[in-house]
């Protein structure tokens, strides 16, 4: 035996309305369509359903016994498609993204609230860490996606270009730097750099040797965070380097930022994702949004 969805819907629609012409009308199809149905089900079965007459349909003690399971079958399937209807449509989903923290605290916020004003049944978990924490996240599946700089040796995780950024310098107002019209690499070299731990110093100093041709600079201050950098800054105790999109907490500590020429440096930063993981529409749609998002609206340096 084996009933067909549509002969199952036949047959609850049938006993719900008692009427062929009602049980119609509910389904979309003709009287004779649904009678057909109905028959069908009944040579699947080898048993009757229904007792017809001139003005009801009647359920035989069969159909009693099967009316609640298929309308329950129904109820349940028709609920469970309902709900993949609202993650396709976005009205249902969650995602959940680990970032660095001053991206955490720069642009990721602003980028949220755009998507969340778009999409206000997807809920967005934003997951603040270290940049070396990122790819650890994704990997054990606590995150959907990560956003972060390239590394070397690459992670085993697939990885989508977000945005390439130069870098740029940050001092005090009132500094110095801030009189000249454009700052170079070797204007950092005549200032204590406060820079961070780990392979950003590491990188950065290797591109700016091989760059300059001179040796590399030595930190005054290393730590483990870019805000902590930013406050040093702020506090007179030297200059730090960091990515445009930290311009907004820049501000705030009331620092300048210009970008750093001769030569420009980049640095991208990837979407990072499980390989061979289909990500849910929610975690898709918030891709997307998040590239165009800064296409347009990634800030840039401070003239």
């Amino acid at each position: 035996m084996n009933p067909t969805l549509r002969q199952m819907r036949a047959f609850v629609a049938l006993a719900k309305t008692g009427n062929f012409t009602l049980a119609a009308q509910a389904m979309h199809v003709t009287q004779s369509a649904l009678s057909g149905l109905i028959k069908e089900l009944e040579q699947t079965l080898g048993a009757k359903v229904v007792d017809r007459s001139t003005r009801r349909a009647l359920l035989t003690d069969i159909g009693k016994e099967l009316y609640p399971l298929f309308s329950q079958m129904i109820d349940d399937l028709d609920g469970a498609l309902a709900n993949v209807a609202d993650h396709t449509r976005l009205k249902k989903g969650i995602v959940r993204i680990a970032a660095p923290q001053l991206l955490s605290c720069t642009l990721m916020p602003e980028a949220i609230a755009a998507y969340r004003a778009r999409y206000p049944d997807i809920e967005v978990r934003l997951g603040d860490t270290g940049v070396e924490s990122v790819v650890t996240r994704v990997l054990s599946g606590e995150a959907d996606v990560g956003i972060g700089p390239e590394r070397a040796p690459a992670p085993p995780l697939d990885a989508r270009l977000l945005f390439e950024m130069p870098f740029a310098l940050v001092f005090p107002k009132g500094h110095a730097l801030e009189r000249q019209a454009r700052v170079t690499w070797k204007d950092v070299a005549r200032y204590p750099l406060i820079s961070l731990q780990g392979q950003f110093t590491e990188r950065l100093l290797d591109d700016m040797h091989a760059a300059l041709h001179a040796p590399s600079v030595k930190p005054a201050y290393e730590l483990t965070f870019m805000t902590t950098a930013l406050a040093m800054a702020a506090a007179g105790q030297g200059v730090t380097v960091c990515l445009p999109y930290a311009a907004p907490l820049a501000t705030l500590y009331g620092l300048v930022m210009r970008q750093l020429e001769e030569p420009v440096l980049t640095r991208r930063f990837f979407l990072y994702t499980r390989p061979g993981r289909t990500l849910s529409p929610a975690a898709e749609s918030f891709i997307a949004f998040l590239g165009a998002f800064v296409d347009k609206r990634a800030p840039g340096p401070a003239a």
